[in-house]
């Protein structure tokens, strides 16, 4: 469950912002009590896990001059204002000035319970967008994302470091559920223009004439400046590229060529095609197919990434587990093998799946991953793939899931892994320094 909003009451009356208080908290939520607005300021800050209540008449700093206050600290901060019978003007400048909403005296505590449902909802919202952008500017917190120790995982951060460092535009090709969109954001979170803008474009969401508009303009009542304009100095993502018509990539040639060098905006470029036999070069007019693909970036399957796919089921299980409050499940040396041998035509987006699932079967108490992998082949039968790998990297693959797996249990207590492995000190540290896991990454 989610962490409770709080809530700041913020009036000169004693009895008042207690009545509040304890009508809110009936209600579920964290309330704090300030008998003025200069004591408040010391709590109510830019990124305050909450909303605000606030009465309009009160000594000192008054109700108006709090909202500004607050408005100028934080811009999305929810601010309810209370207002007593008649003040209709102060009312109408609290709401000009950006108050989430008024209530007027006296008030319904049924109204105020409803407003603070809505406002909370929407700070929520505010404060979990600030952090994704937060977390999209932060290269190494992408980095991070981009999970795996196998040599493909070890060349795509390379390759990620390298042309994210550059200023041509990029093309990232790869099969569908690959992570090819998280590879995006690492390139724009890693190179020079990772504190400008932003824009994904989703091409084969539009038809033409919206598409036209979105990427070019000029845009419809409501819609969002272009695409092109919106992302100046930044990154422009198109995601399916390849579903752009002859016009659309007429328009697109002309806009990048008018950009001149260095491009003013960098166009990342995500290639979905699946079908046998066409490449991203196929479908494209030449001369756009060679501007975007003038640096190039090719996103590994899951299935050529060995062990790497033991590493994500672990990490993956234990996401789920704690979002069900349940264990998660402990993974055989047959299971293992199964987890390994299967071609994942999803990609990470299909071992997404099937952790979850594997989850919510192991809290039921039945079921098997093997039962999970042979409802993804299309035979009933366990899916294997026709690539042979020697037995050796299944049993090195295993080994570092157990070793890794014992470590995250017993929080990097070297002791504990020994006696539960039954390996003698010398045989874990080499096994530690074979498969690069620290004891430092687990305390």
């Amino acid at each position: 469950m989610s962490k409770a909003m709080k809530i700041a009451i913020v009036d000169d009356e004693k009895d008042m912002r207690q009545s509040i208080s304890q009508w809110l908290a009936l209600s579920g939520f964290d309330t704090e009590t300030y008998g003025s607005a200069e004591d408040a300021l010391r709590s109510v800050s830019a990124d305050y896990p909450g909303i605000v209540v606030t009465d309009v008449r009160m000594p000192g700093m008054d109700g108006i001059q709090f909202l500004r206050k607050v408005k100028s600290l934080d811009s999305t901060l929810p601010v309810i204002v209370i207002t007593g019978h008649g003040d209709v003007p102060m009312a109408v400048e609290a709401m000009r000035i950006g108050a989430f909403d008024f209530l007027e005296k006296p008030f319904n505590p049924e109204r105020m319970t409803e407003l603070a449902k809505k406002a909370t909802q929407a700070r929520r919202l505010a404060l979990d967008a600030r952090a994704l952008r937060r977390e999209l500017s932060d290269g190494g917190a992408i980095m991070r994302k981009l999970i795996g120790s196998s040599p493909a995982m070890e060349r795509l951060r390379e390759d990620i470091l390298d042309l994210g460092q550059a200023d041509g535009h990029v093309l990232i090709e790869g099969e569908t559920g690959t992570g090819k969109t998280l590879v995006a954001h690492a390139l724009h979170a890693v190179g020079s223009r990772a504190s400008r803008k932003f824009v994904l474009v989703a091409c084969s969401a539009f038809d033409d004439e919206a598409l036209g508009r979105r990427l070019f303009g000029p845009p419809a009542e409501d819609e969002p400046l272009p695409a092109m304009e919106e992302a100046r100095g930044g990154t422009l993502v198109l995601e399916d590229v390849e579903a752009l018509s002859p016009a659309m990539q007429a328009r697109l040639l002309t806009a990048i060529n008018e950009q001149g060098t260095p491009a003013e905006t960098r166009i990342v470029a995500i290639c979905n095609l699946q079908e046998q036999g066409k490449t991203c070069e196929s479908v494209l007019r030449p001369d756009l197919f060679y501007r975007l693909a003038a640096l190039k970036i090719t996103v590994p399957p899951l299935r050529t990434r060995g062990e790497d796919i033991l590493t994500l089921f672990t990490r993956l299980s234990e996401q789920f587990a704690e979002e069900y409050g349940c264990d998660a499940p402990q993974v055989s040396a047959q299971e293992a093998a199964q987890l390994l041998q299967a071609p994942w035509p999803g990609n990470v987006r299909q071992l997404i799946n099937v952790a979850e699932r594997a989850v919510l079967q192991n809290r039921r108490g039945s079921g098997t991953i093997a039962s999970l992998l042979m409802a993804e082949s299309d035979d009933g039968k366990p899916a294997i793939t026709t690539e042979g790998k020697p037995l050796k990297e299944f049993v090195e693959a295993f080994e570092r899931m157990l070793i890794d797996n014992t470590m995250r249990r017993h929080r990097g207590s070297i002791v504990a892994v020994m006696e539960e492995l039954c390996l003698p000190r010398r045989t874990l540290n080499e096994k530690m320094a074979k498969y690069n896991l620290s004891r430092q990454d687990y305390l």
